[in-house]
Order: structure tokens, then C-alpha cells, then sequence
């Protein structure tokens, strides 16, 4: 296992920001960690890297205890966290030169060169770091968290405040690199823990409420009905809908449009039967797929 919490608890003043969590993360996972704010992402994470020690409770990164190994840790580690701090008066190169000598790296010239290509600073290479947009300054952060090729790579709200180009850029940068470490990264966003991850966690009041894969964390809701969207060519009055004994909730959107929310079973084909008996024309038959973030606002929304 490349990091393992176990029974692990932060506490701020009177408040609990971690309660007794273990996680096992392994080798060569993407794992990405949701949680609304004040969940404990980031409190986890400062842990896992020796910035935080927890009031009880045992970090471990490859085998080795935090705050017992600490120096060795740290080499194992690449870590950005979520203000992404970085010296804006120096020029990229100078900056990844700087990290690089606090690893005491042999070959720095031509390390940052690497880096600086692998995240695509190549045309940026000649700016301070305080010239940057913000997408650039996520990939120098990205770029100091890896020159010294972690196993693990720690990675807070990396594409918080990104417009939507860079976005895409970002996180195609971070499955690039992550092939072959394993990946922890809090986000608030559904689509990159889709796009990107092995395994989710979700995180609420210090507690770990739900872990699995996305396509599991999906099946988790507790509530399994449907919603079904279909547009009629005709008028359709509400109480020749509510003949189908399936529906549970009718919602009118205009004369001839209905959202329309069921059970577990598939109601298309019971509308398209209604329609043909009752010889009205569908001009929209859609069903609503369960998504990410209708199963996080359930899992933590009634915790609440």
C-alpha cells in the first residue's frame, strides 16, 4: 500500500475535522477525495504529507510512519497544496531550479528542462512566475510537486478557478503523469473524478460516508427512482398521465411537456404504450441518468 490511514483524528478547538478515519490507498490508484467545505480534504491530506500530526491515529506513506520518517516521506511525496504557493518574482526556471536543490537532485538543468517540457511550460519558460495566468501557475505547481519524481503525488483542489480550456488541459496533464504513481486529489467538481479517477471518497463531518469507484458510488443512492422528460405533439391533461400506476410524480413543464418521476423500473416503455393506446404522438422520450453529484448531495445532503 503506497498510504494507509488507521483510526486517524484531527481536532480543531472544539471541532472534530477528522473523526477516526483509515484509508488504504495503493499503488498505482487515482483516488479523488469529495467532501463539501470543512469536510476534512485538506486536513487529510496536510497529514499525509507531515504538515498536520493528528491527535490519535497513524499516517503511513510506503511503510513508513509520519512523524517518524518524516525527511524520507517527504522525498516520496509530491504535494500541491490548494493556495498553490509560489515565489512570483522568479522566472519558472529559476523557481524549479530552487525545489530542485532543496531535494538536493543531481543534474537540476537538466531536470527542470524535463519538467518544464512534461507540463507544458515550454512557450512560458521566459516569464516570472507573477506574469503567469492561472492555469500556468497550476502547472508550475504541478511541475515543483513532481521534480523529484514522487511515488505519490498530493494534489489539493489542483483545478479550482480554471476556466474551462484549461480544465481540460490540467487534468489531461495529471493522467499523464500519474501512469505510474499513485494519485490522491480533493475537487469539488463531478466530472473530474469521472474523467480522472480509479476510486472515490467521500468525505462529510471528518467521516468517510461512502468509498468505492464512481460507477459503484452511483448505484449507492438510496433513493433509486427516475426521472423521464417526454415532449407530446398534443395536449396530455394530468389526469390521463396519472392512469400510469407506475408514476409516483407528475411535474407539468407546458401543455405538453411532463417530467415525470417513477420507480426503479424503466417507464419509457409504459409511456410509448400509454402513447399508442391513447394514439398521441412523443416527440422527446428522455430518461435522466443518475450523476455523481445527485448521489454526493444524497450521501451527505441528509447529514446536514
Amino acid at each position: 500500500m503506497s498510504v494507509e490511514l488507521e483510526s486517524v483524528s484531527k481536532i480543531y478547538g472544539t471541532q472534530k475535522a477528522l473523526d477516526g478515519i483509515s484509508i488504504t490507498v495503493n499503488s498505482g490508484e487515482i483516488v479523488g477525495i469529495l467532501g463539501p467545505n470543512g469536510a476534512g480534504k485538506s486536513t487529510m491530506m496536510k497529514i499525509i504529507t507531515g504538515f498536520l500530526h493528528p491527535e490519535s491515529g497513524i499516517a503511513k506513506v510506503n511503510g513508513l510512519v509520519v512523524g517518524e520518517h518524516s525527511l524520507e516521506i517527504r522525498r516520496q511525496i509530491g504535494y500541491l497544496p490548494e493556495n498553490n504557493p509560489l515565489y512570483t518574482d522568479l522566472y519558472i526556471a529559476e523557481y524549479l531550479e530552487y525545489v530542485a536543490g532543496i531535494y538536493r537532485l543531481d543534474s537540476v538543468q537538466s531536470r527542470v528542462k524535463e519538467m518544464i517540457g512534461l507540463t507544458g511550460l515550454e512557450l512560458e519558460k521566459h516569464k516570472k512566475i507573477g506574469a503567469l495566468s492561472k492555469g500556468y501557475r497550476q502547472r508550475v505547481g504541478i511541475a515543483q510537486a513532481l521534480i523529484h519524481d514522487p511515488s505519490v503525488l498530493i494534489l489539493d483542489e489542483p483545478t479550482s478557478g480554471l476556466d474551462p480550456s484549461q480544465l481540460v488541459e490540467i487534468r489531461q496533464l495529471i493522467r499523464d503523469v500519474s501512469a505510474k504513481k499513485t494519485v490522491m486529489l480533493s475537487t469539488h467538481i463531478m466530472q473530474e473524478v469521472e474523467a480522472l479517477c480509479d476510486r472515490i471518497m467521500i468525505l462529510d463531518h471528518g467521516k468517510i460516508v461512502a468509498t468505492d469507484s464512481p460507477s459503484n458510488i452511483k448505484s449507492m443512492a438510496t433513493s433509486h427512482s427516475q426521472k423521464i422528460f417526454v415532449e407530446f405533439a398534443e395536449t396530455v391533461n394530468q389526469e390521463k398521465l396519472s392512469e400510469i400506476k407506475e408514476i409516483k410524480e407528475l411535474k407539468q413543464i407546458s401543455e405538453t411537456t411532463w417530467l415525470i418521476t417513477g420507480g426503479e423500473k424503466d417507464l419509457r416503455p409504459v409511456i410509448f404504450k400509454f402513447a399508442v393506446v391513447n394514439k398521441l404522438t412523443i416527440l422527446t422520450l428522455n430518461k435522466q441518468e443518475s450523476t455523481l453529484e445527485n448521489i454526493f448531495l444524497e450521501i451527505t445532503g441528509a447529514k446536514r
